[in-house]
């Protein structure tokens, strides 16, 4: 995406980090260290990224995974815009998100992105923060805003193909805790990042504790009725399958969301059916209404074992992506499993 003309209209400040991170080259322009605090160094996919001070002010996040890590660490009143959402923000956290300027709905333009002078941005895809998204991070950084890139998007995981990328090891909960410490450190508020961690810790232990699902086979759907985005063996939905001790019949691919037949969906034939239940308009068959109401009507897919016995589980977006609500389909699919009575 070529720079707007805009960039040339940004302020001093935001050209060269008046308040955080590295990026910003010709360093003598911009504070000393000892001028905005100690500095601290984050290594993220790969790049180095400094902090100074107590950290953003005008935080700009790409993604709803990070925008509501970062309003689960209590940052509202640090962000300065929010965009590409799939669902409704998550419960406990609407009173904050309506407090953060909402730039879009999908990818926002980088001219939008830099209207709201940001000195910092996160997102959780390298989709988002490469070409063909939003911007790249070279191109944020040669303006002096520095940005992040959740772990559970470069850890394990190779972009360089089509699609949405292929796992080269298995995700687990642990890179996602580390987007909460990185975020957390990145604005100065590690105690909340470690309250953040424990508390989603104490919901996976109860959610699994006396659950025996290691005879109960899963599918997960996202989205698209033409040709479905299924889970492969390990992303988050990998983290919900190994977690709970069931199994993905997908699990002999580690394409993140591989785009399969309706042939091969009935040809596995899972005990149950996690659905995606979407709000956004960007693919067919979005809601877990119109996913439903395919999968019964399909004569490929209405004699499946799943449909016939109604065995779904309707999970957000956000829950079958890697971000801290991953743990909220760990809940939902373990509840689900009792409820079924498929536990052993």
């Amino acid at each position: 995406m070529p720079l707007p003309p805009r960039q040339h209209r940004l302020p001093a400040a935001l050209l060269c980090g008046a308040l955080l991170l590295t990026g910003c080259a010709g360093g003598a322009s911009g504070p000393s260290a000892s001028a905005s605090g100690a500095a601290r160094t984050l290594d993220n996919c790969g790049r180095e990224v400094e902090v100074r001070g107590d950290g953003p002010r005008r935080a700009v996040s790409l993604n709803q995974g990070t925008t509501e890590t970062l309003l689960s660490l209590g940052l509202a009143d640090r962000m300065a815009g929010t965009a590409t959402w799939t669902d409704p923000v998550m419960k406990g956290l609407e009173k904050e998100n309506a407090r953060v300027r909402r730039l879009a709905e999908n990818n926002p333009s980088f001219e939008r992105v830099l209207d709201t002078e940001p000195d910092f941005v996160a997102a959780s895809f390298a989709s988002t923060l490469g070409n063909g998204g939003v911007a790249t991070r070279d191109q944020f950084e040669k303006l002096g805003v520095p940005t992040y890139l959740s772990p559970s998007d470069c850890a394990g995981k190779d972009n360089t193909g089509g699609g949405d990328g292929v796992r080269t090891a298995p995700l687990t909960m642990e890179t996602i805790h580390r987007e909460v410490r990185d975020l957390a450190r990145v604005f100065g508020v590690e105690e909340r990042g470690e309250e953040l961690v424990e508390r989603l810790d104490a919901r996976t232990a109860a959610a699994k504790k006396g659950l025996d699902a290691s005879d109960v086979t899963l599918m997960y759907w996202f989205a698209n009725a033409e040709s479905p985005y299924m889970a492969g063996c390990c992303g988050a939905p990998g983290v919900i399958t190994r977690t709970l001790g069931a199994r993905n019949v997908l699990d002999d691919t580690t394409e993140e969301w591989p785009q399969v037949s309706w042939e091969t969906v009935a040809d596995r034939d899972p005990d149950v059916l996690v659905i995606g239940d979407l709000t956004r308009r960007s693919q067919t068959a979005e809601s877990a209404t119109k996913k439903i109401a395919f999968l019964e009507s399909n004569p490929v897919t209405r004699n499946m074992d799943a449909v016939r016995h109604k065995r779904y589980v309707l999970l957000s977006g956000q829950a079958m992506n890697p971000t801290i609500r991953t743990v909220e389909g760990i809940e939902q699919v373990a509840a689900a499993i009792r409820r079924f009575g498929l536990s052993r």
